[in-house]
This record gives C-alpha cells, sequence and structure tokens, in this order.
C-alpha cells in the first residue's frame, strides 16, 4: 500500500513541477520547494528520560559531547542539503538527525559529516560518526558491516534521463546503454539483473551522477525515486521515465554491534511516529513536492537485518 501511494502522489508531484518551480522567491531557502527551518516542529519533538541514557551508552557520550555527529549530505534537496544563506542543512533526514539529537540531548544539536555512498559504512565503524541519516537502503551485505534502527522511509529505484530522451520506459530498455549510478548503491545490482548488457559507469555522488548525465556520459541515470523527484524539481532539464520498479527501505546507520543504541534509535523512531512529528517533517520537505498526506511509515524492524 505504501508503494501505491507513493506512485500515485509522484504522477501528480511531477506534472505539477513546472509550476512549482516559479513559486520561490528571494526569502526561499536553498532546498527546492523546501519550507524554512522548521523549529516549529522540532519544538515538538520529545526527549528522552533520563533513565533510558544508559551509563556507560553511546546515548551518554553523545550527551555529554552536547552534539550528535551525522554522516549525511550537503547536496541532497528536500532531504539534506545546505542551504548557503543560512548555512543550515534542511530536508527530511537532516531534521530527522535533529530530532534525534534533540531526544538524547534535549537540543537539535547536530554536526554533519558529508559522506559518500562508499565512505558510509568506515565512517561508522570508525567512529568518526554516531549515525547515519542518507537514504541509506538497507540490505544484507551492508547489514554484515552496520547494523541499522527502522526502517523509517521506503522508496524505489527510478529512471531519469535528459528531456527529450527516447526508447526508455523500462530497466529493460537499458540493455545495450551507458546507464549512470552511484558508486556503493542498490542500483548497481538492480541494472546488473534486470539489464545484463548495460555498461554501468559509476560516481561518488548524486551531483556528480546528475554531471554526468547532462554531459551525455550516460543516457540514463538509476536512482532512488526520493532524490531523483528532487533532482527534476531543481533542474528541468532532466525527468523521470519509469514508475519504482524496486522496493527499498531506508535504515538509520549505526555501529555494528551496539544494540543498545539501535534499540534506543528504534524507540525514538516509533515516538516520533506515534506523536506526528515523522509526519510533520515529511510534510516540510519531501511534501512540498509531493502532494498529498504523509504516508504511512514503514513498521520498524520489518526488513531482515534491520
Amino acid at each position: 500500500m505504501l508503494m501505491k501511494k507513493m506512485v500515485a502522489a509522484v504522477a501528480v508531484a511531477v506534472s505539477a513541477m513546472s509550476a512549482l518551480a516559479a513559486c520561490g522567491d528571494a526569502s526561499s531557502p536553498a532546498v527546492p520547494g523546501a519550507a524554512k527551518p522548521s523549529d516549529d516542529v522540532l519544538a515538538q519533538a520529545p526527549v528522552a528520560a533520563a533513565a533510558d541514557i544508559l551509563p556507560g551508552s553511546t546515548m551518554e557520550k553523545i550527551k555529554q559531547r552536547g552534539e550528535l555527529i551525522v554522516g549525511g549530505s550537503l547536496d541532497a534537496p528536500l532531504l539534506s542539503q545546505q542551504n548557503p544563506a543560512t548555512g543550515q542543512v534542511e530536508g527530511f533526514d537532516a531534521d530527522l538527525g535533529k530530532a534525534l539529537a534533540k531526544y538524547i540531548i534535549g537540543e537539535p544539536k547536530v554536526k554533519i559529516v558529508n559522506s559518500a555512498s562508499e565512505t558510509r559504512e568506515a565512517l561508522l565503524s570508525n567512529g568518526t560518526v554516531d549515525v547515519v541519516f542518507q537514504t541509506y537502503t538497507i540490505t544484507k551485505e551492508r547489514a554484515d558491516q552496520v547494523a541499522f534502527a527502522g526502517p523509517y522511509y521506503t522508496s524505489g529505484l527510478t529512471i531519469a534521463v535528459k528531456k527529450g530522451t527516447t526508447g526508455i520506459t523500462k530497466p529493460e530498455d537499458l540493455n545495450g546503454k551507458k546507464v549512470l549510478a552511484g558508486a556503493n548503491t542498490p542500483a548497481i545490482p538492480a541494472i546488473k539483473k534486470l539489464a545484463p548488457q548495460a555498461e554501468i559507469l559509476t560516481f561518488g555522488s548524486d551531483p556528480e551522477c546528475l554531471q554526468a548525465l547532462k554531459q551525455d556520459r550516460g543516457v540514463a541515470y538509476v536512482q532512488d525515486e526520493t532524490l531523483l523527484i528532487a533532482d527534476a524539481k531543481k533542474d528541468p532539464s532532466i525527468e523521470i521515465v519509469t514508475k519504482p520498479f524496486t522496493v527499498d527501505p531506508y535504515g538509520i546507520g549505526l555501529k555494528h554491534g551496539d544494540d543498545q543504541m539501535k534499540a534506543f534509535t528504534n524507540a525514538w523512531l516509533k515516538k516520533i511516529q506515534d506523536t506526528g512529528v515523522w509526519q510533520k517533517v515529511w510534510k516540510n520537505s519531501i511534501g512540498t513536492v509531493v502532494t498529498g498526506d504523509a504516508p504511512q511509515p514503514p513498521q520498524i524492524g520489518s526488513v531482515p537485518g534491520s
């Protein structure tokens, strides 16, 4: 049901993108379509009871430090993008990170370490970051290296091309073509499975993949639908040409084996879902482009390895 609602909502959103693009003004934040920093929503976010901050735990260390260190993006529209006017990082993932910081510390104090898809596991394992909020799709391979709380959102892979490109309406149409994908992302095995004759070129970030697409280094870009919706909203020279053809659950990345932090983070996630904070964060970010009510959050722990 969740994916059906998302597909329907995306269809409306994509058709409305041209009209929405004219709605900004000089006071608009850098994230296309996004609301101003959602201080009102974060003010409603819960704070953990003192008894939940276990002695010697990761949560206690974060609280004593006074800052949650998040592996994330600074250039992902609607999800986690730095506003050059304010310096604030805004979007769905960014605000969820701030809400988790408030739950632990009492204030939404975060430091975002800009990470790439191929560096997230290392940043968690060596303790550079406490958590990762970065459209981090849960896979069995990744779950062997990191722990996942959640899932906190569900999306799926789709295909973007330069506007006017013809002949690509399904994944199988990528056979025999140069296709762009993010390094260490689920797009790579999906392309190999559905279009085994495709030539895959990988890049470390979403902006690099988009630039390669616009430079005709590949005819198509396979990426998570949520990212591509934001990309198409920001840049009308690209368009989405398929519905999602996978179901990809996003997890909150944690250090492998930290069962206390995983249980704590899952408890926080359930609270923000039950109190409506999750839904308000969605409306202030993804929901500024995808029309309609917030989707039903995925069931926590519903994915193997999560």
